[in-house]
């Protein structure tokens, strides 16, 4: 079953249990996908989402509401951070498992064999083969400087 099936099916059981958060957050969902197909209409292409897209949307929306969440916590509205976390539970339901600190290492070492990066100029082949096995799964700001620091 691919990613956008699973988000239709959550989207289905949430309206029959009547869980009016999770319905909305899966609404958002599903309406950033389409914002994506349309923009990649408009750009001349198929117009179709794959599963390694969706991945990248969910991993923005995560990241966006961690900020949110963040600054509302900051500003002292912790129940609207509080509903930023539940959005953010019901999105990382469909990302996969993300990895701790030494799979990543461990990812970036076999990344910068398999590419046979030697320099720091050899950066954007280490990040493409990262992105290209490991979507959803790291922080790709994060990981960026330490691949600069392995490279450097």
């Amino acid at each position: 079953m691919n990613m956008r099936d699973r988000i239709a099916a959550a989207l289905k059981d949430a309206m029959k249990s009547r869980d009016a958060d999770r319905l909305s957050t899966l609404r958002l969902i599903n309406a950033a996908i389409k914002d994506k197909e349309i923009a990649l209409r408009g750009e001349g292409g198929e117009g179709g989402v794959g599963d390694a897209e969706v991945l990248a949307i969910l991993g923005r929306m995560v990241k966006q509401r961690q900020e949110s969440a963040r600054a509302y916590e900051e500003g002292g509205r912790l129940e609207l951070a509080e509903k930023e976390q539940g959005e953010i539970k019901v999105i990382e339901e469909f990302l996969p498992r993300q990895l701790n600190d030494d799979e990543v290492a461990a990812a970036i070492d076999a990344a910068v064999a398999e590419t046979g990066a030697a320099t720091i100029r050899d950066m954007g082949k280490v990040m493409a083969a990262l992105k290209a096995r490991h979507t959803g799964q790291m922080d790709f700001g994060a990981v960026g400087p330490r691949v600069k620091d392995r490279l450097g």
